[in-house]
Order: structure tokens, then C-alpha cells, then sequence
């Protein structure tokens, strides 16, 4: 069951369209990782932006409450599957 444009939440949806739409894992040499494993990468990434991007204070705490929201495996499972099409449909 999903609440938000097919995603489990709005943040979800948010961040992935925001953050990750369009990124290829195979460029960040996360293609070989598993759902698990991808999910910590990407999360650990959009924490490295909110680091970089947001000063200290409010708005970092409110952003920081704000993808603790995120269904991180959702989206490593989306960038699996989105990307094993591409390769399939690139060798056919």
C-alpha cells in the first residue's frame, strides 16, 4: 500500500525525486550492492548533502526530521529495478 505518487510517504517521494531521480547507481559504483547495502549508501549520501548545503540550527534540524521519514530501502529497490531494465533493454 503506498500514500504519496506511488511512494510509501511524501518523503520519500521528496527525496527521491529531488536528491536521486536520474542518478544512475552505476556511476556512484553502487550497482553491485544489494537493496540493504544501497539503501545505507544513499542515506549516508543525502546526509552528506544536508551537511553540505545546511547551515547549523533549525532549518538542519527540521530537515534532519524530515528525511528520517524516508524509506531508504524503497528507493534502493527503485534504483535496482529502474536500472536492471536499462541493462536489459541495453543488451537486447
Amino acid at each position: 500500500m503506498t500514500d504519496y505518487n506511488g511512494w510509501t510517504n511524501y518523503a520519500t517521494w521528496r527525496v527521491n525525486l529531488e536528491v536521486f531521480d536520474g542518478m544512475d547507481p552505476r556511476d556512484m559504483d553502487w550497482h553491485r550492492l544489494d537493496k540493504f547495502d544501497l539503501a545505507d549508501c544513499i542515506k549516508e549520501y543525502a546526509n552528506e548533502i544536508l551537511e553540505m548545503d545546511v547551515k547549523e540550527g533549525l532549518a538542519l534540524d527540521y530537515a534532519r526530521a524530515f528525511i528520517s521519514d524516508v524509506n531508504w530501502q524503497e528507493i534502493a529497490h527503485y534504483m535496482i529495478v529502474a536500472y536492471a531494465d536499462e541493462d536489459e533493454t541495453e543488451e537486447a
